[in-house]
């Protein structure tokens, strides 16, 4: 590829910003082997993603989702807002409703998966650069399904004990808690809920991270000593 007058293009350089050590070497060391990408930075957590893009200007970011001290769609909104020029990326293993929407709201202007292969990140680097969107056929399928429903948000149900959720839980994570609590299973919360699997054990493991429970009987115990049943 070349720029005016035969001259060469600059490389893209790239941030990589991912808490897993051998996931950040080697989606570094994966794209640095790619013919126009350089990764000038790498980061372990959402602060010093936003504190590299700060301080490397780069073309675009690969961001986890789940990180760290500051999590990926709270960098993302802080690199929307400070830094719009630059291109988030977000590569997760995450592909439920909630997470793609709260991504794509703060601001990412793709959403891949780790399923994809390294020409497919790249592809997805390059058109995030160029001003377009590429999105995993999960993402589609899951923004596709919100088209038609609304946004979960939207029809949240109200907290089992009333007034706000404790702890920055959402209302539908209190919710699935207190279905926990009265002893039902992941599938028997999946189908009252009309939700997918994986969209119920992201909630879960947001449930564990938020009220620091390590398994579910903590979880249930948290639920019972908040009155979340």
């Amino acid at each position: 590829m070349s720029g005016p007058a035969g001259t060469p293009e600059p490389p893209l350089r790239i941030v990589v910003a991912d808490d897993q050590a051998s996931v950040r070497e080697g989606l570094a060391a994966m794209l640095g082997m790619l013919p126009g990408i350089e990764v000038v930075a790498a980061a372990a957590d959402g602060e010093q993603a936003v504190e590299a893009v700060a301080d490397w200007h780069p073309d675009a970011i690969l961001l986890d989702l789940r990180m760290p001290v500051l999590d990926g769609v709270e960098a993302t909104r802080r690199l929307a807002e400070q830094h719009p020029d630059v291109a988030v990326v977000v590569l997760t293993t995450y592909a439920d409703d909630a997470s793609v929407l709260s991504a794509l709201q703060a601001g990412a202007r793709s959403y891949i998966t780790k399923d994809a292969t390294r020409d497919d990140i790249a592809r997805a680097l390059r058109s995030a650069v160029a001003g377009y969107s590429v999105l995993d056929p999960a993402v589609q399928h899951v923004l596709l399904a919100a088209a038609a429903t609304g946004p979960e948000q939207d029809h949240e149900p109200a907290c089992p004990s009333g007034g706000r959720p404790p702890d920055g839980l959402t209302r539908r994570e209190a919710e699935i808690l207190a279905m926990m609590a009265r002893g039902m299973a992941n599938p028997d919360i999946a189908a009252e809920l009309y939700l997918s699997a994986a969209t119920v054990k992201s909630h879960i493991n947001r449930i564990f991270a938020k009220t620091g429970s390590p398994d579910r009987a903590a979880a249930i115990r948290y639920a019972r000593d908040h009155d979340l049943l």
